[in-house]
């Protein structure tokens, strides 16, 4: 494998990482090259990511890489969202918060698990709107954020607190907990905006 092929490769898994990340020793692992030639490579794109042409850039912390939007670019995310085309939730961003709201304290990959698609975006939207947020970090291995449920949560659907939620049927499947769910935020879709005040 060509360098600029391995460099590709490491975009992708950064990408595919989100905002868990992953440590120099996974990729080393799994392109199943030396860690000294991988340290090189990663050095070289994150070199290349400090360039203004580029809209993210690689960052690092406690020994996890990540893909980051620039800090100097923030006045252009918030105005996204301040846009009336994202001022109401989508079906993914509902699905979403529907298992945050039943599981949580719940990880990205776990709400992956439920729903059977990449979350990120989703995630993104309901941090922005401030309807959930991260709550802690998972034991093990990437101390996985965990995700949980806002006060703006439950002043958006009338609720004094999480236990007022609709109680989800016994024995139900870990996979359908989002379609019980829907039941209960469906009759908020049409009716409530999550306009930015």
């Amino acid at each position: 494998m060509e360098r600029d092929e391995i460099k590709a490769v490491i975009e992708g898994l950064l990408f595919v990482s989100g905002d868990e990340g992953i440590d120099r020793k996974q990729i080393a692992q799994v392109l199943e090259k030396d860690s000294g030639e991988i340290n090189e490579i990663i050095d070289e794109l994150k070199k290349s990511y400090l360039s203004p042409d580029r809209g993210m850039t690689i960052v690092e912390y406690a020994g996890s890489l990540q893909f980051v939007t620039k800090p100097d670019h923030a006045v252009y995310y918030e105005r996204l969202v301040e846009t009336p085309g994202h001022s109401t939730l989508s079906q993914a961003a509902l699905e979403t918060l529907a298992i945050i709201a039943y599981k949580q304290p719940i990880t990205r990959s776990e709400i992956e698990e439920v729903r059977g698609v990449k979350t990120e975006k989703p995630l993104q939207t309901l941090s922005a709107k401030g309807l959930v947020k991260e709550v802690g970090r998972a034991e093990g291995t990437g101390r996985a954020i965990l995700y949980g449920t806002t006060k703006a949560f439950l002043d958006h659907f009338g609720l004094q607190s999480i236990k007022e939620l609709p109680p989800l049927p016994e024995n139900i499947q870990e996979e359908s907990v989002e379609q019980e769910a829907d039941l209960f935020f469906s009759k908020f879709q049409e009716s409530i905006s999550f306009e930015d005040n």
